[in-house]
């Protein structure tokens, strides 16, 4: 029998006398006094002898180690990412109590009560007095669980990268803190949070691939969302003039360290705003996001230094110029010029061979927060043109630690201007671009009633969490990324085998 079966099985005979013992193997309701991080809290810089009067606690984790020593033992128990140590001892407990802990195997969930004191070595630990059984663990956790670093075990069983990895848990606590934080500042600027569908019967807002699905009732396909723009722009016409969502995507498109086709966005559009006062809102939310997210507006990632203090502004001209690799740098006329853009792109209009070259020479170096503002028009459908240069919108998007963080634009706000962009985009789709935009008619109905001048903004949530935790994968900050599917584990058969028949049970 292979040793995990073998476990399976002995772990499986231990809940039966568990049972016998009048314990529940899989506990109910247990009320704590305090948690183990306010134990901690309450006794820190505390001298044993100033544990006067005793203090009685009542608490819960899981068992992260076991100490036997004769007729005594020390535990820890492991509760939101704390630790703390509980002393039981023969005869200082029922009898059922202490040949439950003689049961007990690392990462079985308990509680305990008793009484704080010191040990000479001067650690906090309970005086065990009763032992509550909450949860059975079935499955051994990795032999060395205080760092699992299998990256495959990692993602698709988080639940034990959490257990195992402190430092994940901290990653999850940061990137509740940036969305925190972007809520309350957003608030505080007298933005309304709303929400947008996210099965829609036609897709836009972006440049993406969707994924389908079918409404059965009514015989409907249906898209997911790729972003919720046209629809909060619907609310700018219907004078709800400063709205946010803080929304899940869906782009059917690769997968990478940057990509997952499920992420997180925030998007906020206010009216009578320009591209450029939402660069200034943008600078001012990602400094104190990152003061509240880390302590300060300075962070490392990967190695680099990422000050965001500031948000640098760079053309998209001038990004080309300035991270141009060779000595002789072009100059501005050169980059203006279509003939100049198409001898060094392969691409085949002046606008893309423009983004062309940004991306290959200056994206990767844009290491402090940088918006890169003056796009092509061909790539932009949903922005206003640049006026006096009419290849131009007025769009900016964000990077920092050489991620694409930010996006934003003067809105485009002319119905019949939007209808030639549409249709520009449906040209470029019957060419086979297949993430172009498609014609929304409703949307162009919504602005003929007309919408305020506006700008508007999309953050991404996951990216910017990886800069604010230094983490180099998407992956790491998405408790659940989407993976292949494993093959067959067998575990259900496993415990099927193992427990009792109906009849065997009293259930027949």
């Amino acid at each position: 029998m292979a040793l995990e079966d073998e476990l399976l099985r002995q772990r499986h005979d231990r809940i039966a006398q568990i049972q016998q013992l009048g314990f529940s193997p899989y506990g109910h309701a247990f009320e704590t006094s305090h948690s183990i991080p306010e134990v901690r809290a309450l006794c820190a810089g505390k001298k044993p002898e100033e544990l006067d009067p005793p203090i009685d606690v009542r608490i819960a984790g899981r068992i992260q180690s076991i100490r036997r020593m004769g007729k005594a033992g020390f535990l820890h128990l492991l509760q939101d990412g704390e630790k703390l140590q509980i002393y039981i001892k023969k005869g200082a407990v029922p009898e059922s109590t202490y040949k439950l802990y003689e049961l007990l195997d690392i990462g079985d969930i308990i509680g305990a009560s008793g009484r704080l004191f010191c040990t000479k070595t001067g650690e906090l630990t309970v005086q065990v007095t009763e032992l509550f059984f909450l949860s059975k663990i079935m499955l051994a956790l990795p032999e060395k669980w205080h760092g699992l670093e299998d990256i495959e075990t990692r993602y698709r069983q988080r639940y034990l990268d959490l257990i195992a990895n402190p430092d994940v848990r901290r990653i999850f606590l940061t990137r509740a803190n940036i969305i925190r934080s972007l809520r309350r500042q957003l608030d505080a600027r007298g933005f309304l949070e709303v929400e947008t569908p996210m099965m829609q019967p036609l897709y836009g807002g972006a440049v993406a691939r969707p994924f389908v699905t079918h409404h059965n009732t009514l015989d409907l396909d249906l898209y997911l969302r790729i972003a919720p723009e046209l629809y909060l722009k619907r609310l700018l016409v219907g004078g709800l003039e400063r709205v946010y969502e803080i929304n899940r995507n869906f782009r059917n498109e690769g997968i990478s360290t940057h990509h997952n086709p499920e992420f997180t966005m925030l998007e906020f559009y206010q009216a009578y705003a320009d591209y450029r006062v939402m660069m200034q809102l943008s600078e001012d939310l990602l400094r104190q996001v990152a003061i509240d997210a880390t302590g300060s507006p300075q962070i490392t990632y990967q190695g680099r230094a990422v000050d965001f203090t500031r948000l640098r502004r760079l053309s998209m001209r001038e990004a080309v110029i300035e991270f141009w690799p060779d000595a002789a740098k072009p100059s501005l006329d050169n980059v203006r010029d279509p003939e100049w853009l198409l001898r060094h792109s392969k691409e085949t209009t002046p606008g893309t061979a423009l983004v062309d070259l940004f991306e290959t020479h200056a994206e990767p170096r844009l290491i402090d927060p940088t918006a890169i503002y003056d796009f092509p028009l061909e790539i932009s459908p949903l922005s206003k043109n640049k006026p006096g240069d009419p290849d131009l919108v007025e769009r900016f998007e964000i990077f920092a630690g050489g991620l694409e963080i930010g996006n934003a634009f003067t809105e485009l706000n002319d119905p019949q201007e939007q209808r030639r962009r549409f249709e520009l985009q449906l040209a470029r789709k019957a060419g086979g671009d297949q993430e172009a935009h498609v014609m929304d008619e409703d949307y162009i109905r919504a602005l003929s009633y007309g919408m305020p001048p506006a700008g508007g903004e999309g953050i991404g949530i996951d990216r910017l969490t990886m800069l604010l935790t230094d983490s180099k994968s998407i992956r790491d900050v998405i408790l659940f990324p989407l993976l292949r599917p494993e093959g067959e584990i067998g575990l259900v058969d496993k415990l099927r085998q193992l427990a009792p028949t109906p009849a065997a049970a009293g259930l027949s």
